[in-house]
């Protein structure tokens, strides 16, 4: 097979040229003909049904009417400038209206001569009426042939309308590719494979995608498709974690020493829970094994992540090596920093913070101590990718949230030592079970699903709008208990759009209610300069103001047990998990804590599942599951950046079953076949270094 046609730049197809070209780059990322070939339609219109006039209704999303075009004029100037034909069928008559392309419509409209119309239906003075609809002169021979019974509709644009690229066009552009490449469609995946899960060639699964014969066809074909991207995603994983266990080498932490155990015995400030235990025992274990780790830990907001990483830390020093903590942003980098200095007391590790604001001449003696060995533990933020920071032995990278770092900047942090260091990912985003297999599928898994001892669930209420004084009674009592509370507003200024509370005229009502001097806010949004919000923040944690009044800006970085009520307004317009994240917030001490969700009173049902969840549950896990079924994977935080997920076609929220299938497929290849050196994975084995029908593998070396 000729792998070069598929590559073939765009222009070159009948029907392009460097105009279209142009276009369909910009507007399209299609740039050769495997682009185009993968560029798959988003729906699917029936078009075997046709109405009579005064039978279609504008509650209808699309209608098919055969009708005989009896005039056409235009009218109007420059803007108001439009094209108006009159048509009838034996029912009624239907005006048809064009803003643009009129000059292209005018010239190919022929009079008295019936048409296959075709798009919404609306009333306009009591008129039928349809804006630009698809037209064709009806024909016995167009309607079997143009008309599949199931008509493609792919993503188009107004720049590509004005090139004629609406559907019609790039579906005349796929039937070209493929009229030109039918005979060099290979398939992707082994003959058994296909025969095992009953799926269609891949050549099949192309012509069905694009030109669906029926319900059926189209159906097979999207879950052959579904299938093989998932089955190479799971293949391209699986060969890196195979290749990582035999022939990555890793530092051996044979022993738990001093450093380990004093923190343990003496200055471990609560007793570890049974799940934290057991995922620092998975730690021992993979670190022994002379191969190097890979271990994503997943656990909910204040479920005790960070002693694990420090403990982790603590046993990577015992056995001679140093370590650090890569965080996103500087404020976790900073309240890491904090956190560990709070635990470990002032001599007994040395521990160091570098991020953007580290000066000048901090980051000489840091460096320095770096390279000697004397700092043993390094916090930062990108910075500790940058090739001025050298370790004398890094033994253990800690991630914080990986999905906000691209591939290449972890790689760096692996390349500052000869054998690369043992990498812990944490994370406190539950990610779903089928999003974790898909985003860390090379990974090894450990869940901490247990909170400390001594914290009691947050209780979870839902008020509305018109139980206001409930709200207003229940921060009273706990302020007078000598307690905090957040109040956290989706919008600072007003929204024309949104009719929503926001934070400047909710800090007017809460200042007739909580008069000072009884009562003091803190105001923090992110309009403030960072040293503005860093003192509105402080006085709160603390404890010179009660009440702080914020928007989303305090989902991450705030630690105060004190707080014991968190209040979200409007929060029928969060996401499950950001409400997840900001209930996490309280809850952090030994007393009762609540979350108070208010919402309006008309809830979509969306909105209402999100809000019954969050009062039912406060497991994370089953909260992120619940959040993928009614968001799609593409909106759970960070995953759009993570590039893994640039998924043509199959969609893990609906397509779990494809999911689990293609990895069981994958892990059975390689018990059998670890090198893929069988005659029937020779295809596969190809597709490490071969890109070809729209699937890329990079190389792995």
């Amino acid at each position: 097979m000729n792998d070069q046609l598929f590559k073939t730049p765009i222009e070159y197809l009948k029907g392009v040229g460097p105009q279209r070209a142009e276009i369909l780059k910009k507007e399209a990322a299609i740039f050769k003909y495997e682009d185009l070939l993968s560029y798959y339609p988003f729906r699917y219109i029936d078009r075997t049904q046709f109405y009579k006039v005064a039978e279609a209704t504008p509650d209808l999303a699309h209608v098919q009417i055969l009708v005989r075009l009896k005039s056409f004029e235009v009218i109007g100037e420059k803007q108001s400038k439009r094209l108006i034909a009159k048509a009838y069928d034996d029912s009624a008559e239907i005006e048809l209206v064009w803003f643009q392309g009129i000059r292209w419509v005018e010239k190919n409209l022929k009079l008295n001569q019936v048409y296959i119309i075709f798009g919404k239906l609306n009333h306009f003075n009591g008129k039928a009426q349809m804006a630009h609809p698809e037209m064709e002169l009806f024909s016995k021979e167009n309607v079997t042939k143009g008309n599949l019974s199931l008509q493609p509709v792919y993503s188009s644009t107004e720049k590509l309308k004005q090139f004629s690229l609406d559907t019609k066009g790039i579906q005349k552009l796929t039937a070209n590719v493929l009229e030109q490449l039918a005979d060099k469609i290979e398939d992707v995946l082994p003959h058994y494979i296909l025969q095992k899960y009953k799926l269609n060639s891949h050549k099949e699964a192309l012509l069905h995608i694009h030109f669906p014969t029926d319900s059926k066809s189209l159906k097979r074909a999207q879950t052959t498709l579904k299938f093989e991207e998932l089955f190479f995603i799971q293949l391209k994983m699986l060969r890196s974690k195979l290749l990582r266990t035999y022939k990555f080498k890793g530092n051996v932490f044979s022993q738990v020493g001093d450093k380990f155990n004093y923190f343990y015995e003496n200055l471990l400030p609560f007793s570890l829970t049974n799940a934290q235990k057991r995922v620092i025992k998975e730690i021992r274990s993979d670190t022994q094994k002379g191969i190097q780790m890979n271990r994503l830990v997943q656990g909910d907001v204040g479920s005790g992540k960070t002693v694990v990483a420090l403990m982790s830390m603590l046993l990577a020093i015992d056995n001679g090596y140093q370590a650090c903590l890569m965080a996103p942003t500087e404020i976790l980098a900073t309240q890491h920093y904090h956190s560990l200095k709070a635990l470990l007391k002032d001599d007994f590790v040395e521990i160091a913070l570098l991020t953007g604001s580290t000066k000048k001449k901090e980051r000489k003696v840091l460096f320095e101590k770096l390279a000697s060995g004397d700092l043993a533990i390094l916090i930062g933020t990108h910075a500790l990718i940058e090739d001025t920071v050298q370790f004398k032995n890094l033994g253990l990278v800690v991630i914080d949230e990986q999905h906000r770092f691209g591939v290449e900047q972890r790689a760096k942090l692996w390349r500052k030592n000869v054998i690369p260091p043992h990498v812990l990912v944490m994370t406190a985003t539950p990610i779903p079970r089928t999003l974790a297999m898909t985003l860390y599928g090379d990974l090894d898994v450990s869940m901490i699903d247990e909170l400390p001892a001594g914290r009691k669930p947050i209780e979870t209420i839902h008020l509305y709008e018109t139980q206001r004084l409930r709200m207003f009674g229940l921060m009273k009592r706990e302020i007078a208990l000598g307690r905090q509370v957040y109040m956290v507003y989706p919008l600072i200024q007003e929204s024309a759009k949104l009719d929503l509370k926001n934070l400047m005229d909710g800090l007017e009502v809460m200042a007739r209610e909580f008069p000072l001097p009884q009562y003091k806010f803190s105001v923090v949004h992110g309009q403030l300069t960072a040293k503005d919000k860093e003192y509105e923040m402080q006085r709160f944690v603390k404890g010179e103001t009660q009440i702080m009044v914020a928007t989303t800006v305090i989902e991450v970085g705030v630690n105060v047990p004190n707080a014991s009520v968190m209040i979200i307004e409007n929060a029928e317009r969060f996401g499950l998990s950001q409400l997840h994240q900001l209930r996490g917030r309280v809850g952090r001490g030994a007393e009762q804590s609540y979350c108070v969700l208010m919402s309006g009173v008309k809830l979509s049902k969306e909105a209402k599942i999100r809000l019954e969840t969050m009062v039912r549950t406060n497991d994370g896990f089953e909260i992120s599951e619940i959040d993928l079924q009614l968001r799609g994977p593409g909106d759970i935080e960070g995953t759009q950046q993570s590039g893994i997920l640039d998924l043509k076609l199959a969609d893990i929220s609906q397509d779990q079953q494809i999911l689990q299938e293609a990895r069981k497929t994958v892990i059975e290849i390689f018990e059998e076949d670890p090198d893929l050196n069988l005659e029937k994975h020779q295809t596969l084995k190809k597709f490490f270094s071969v890109k070809r029908n729209g699937i890329s593998l990079d190389k792995i070396s």
